[in-house]
């Protein structure tokens, strides 16, 4: 089992940064990818960006060149680091990890809302 735990979500303004954190722990030796996915009110969760055990990643159109996803493997936690906040931005975050193929676990979400 994996467990994660998102934190730093909250308000900002448009243009402003947030950078969300997700920590794991259990059995997180054989997590790959690690994921960030939203879901706004009344939309589908999208998957946000990815991020595997050698460090390849993919993002979401809608986020190049604004986020940034990353891990640091010594503390087991995942980041996505967002700039140029927009209104359009605003959706709960949430962590998922990948094993073997599947995708079974997932955080609790952080709220991220972005005012104009």
């Amino acid at each position: 089992q994996v467990q994660l735990v998102e934190s730093g979500g909250g308000l900002v303004q448009a243009g402003g940064s947030l950078r969300l954190s997700c920590a794991a722990s259990g059995s997180i030796s054989s997590i790959n990818p690690m994921r960030w996915f939203r879901q706004a009110p009344g939309k589908q969760r999208e998957l946000v960006a990815a991020i595997t055990s050698g460090g390849s990643t993919n993002y979401a159109d809608s986020v190049k060149g604004r986020f940034t996803i990353s891990r640091d493997s010594a503390k087991n936690t995942l980041y996505l680091q967002m700039n140029s906040l927009k209104p359009e931005d605003t959706a709960v975050y949430y962590c998922n990890a990948g094993v073997k193929g599947s995708y079974p676990f997932w955080g609790q979400g952080t709220q991220v809302t972005v005012s104009s």
